[in-house]
């Protein structure tokens, strides 16, 4: 996988509801098949202590389309010795231009989440 400096996609998980980062939460990257209207599994990957995913997918492998960023949040709280609503949590976004930087953070408590498009 690329080195960080040079992907992409990003993300960042905040525990807004403790106010610390999401740190050690399971995550995979998907590309939708436009032809056969399916999720193809491009990566998984855990975020770090800072609650950062930095090496999601390559420059080169960053195509034009849809793709869908899941966040495995029922197995984060659950690891905090807590329950939630959502079990995961998946963000679906369309890519037209690869040759920009994106940033897809995700706010999150037990019962509630939001997402932006950063840079």
């Amino acid at each position: 996988m690329a080195a960080a400096e040079s992907s992409p996609l990003t993300t960042h998980v905040l525990n807004t509801g403790d106010g610390v980062p999401g740190a050690k939460m399971a995550l995979s990257l998907h590309r939708l098949d436009s032809q056969l209207m399916i999720w193809t599994m491009l990566n998984v990957g855990t975020t770090n202590e800072d609650g950062r995913c930095s090496v999601l997918i390559s420059r080169e492998a960053f195509t034009p389309g849809m793709y869908k960023l899941r966040f495995e949040t029922g197995a984060y709280w659950e690891s905090l010795d807590q329950t939630c609503f959502y079990p995961y949590v998946e963000v679906v976004f369309t890519i037209s231009d690869p040759d920009q930087r994106f940033h897809l953070p995700l706010l999150m408590s037990r019962f509630s989440y939001c997402t932006y498009r950063g840079s």
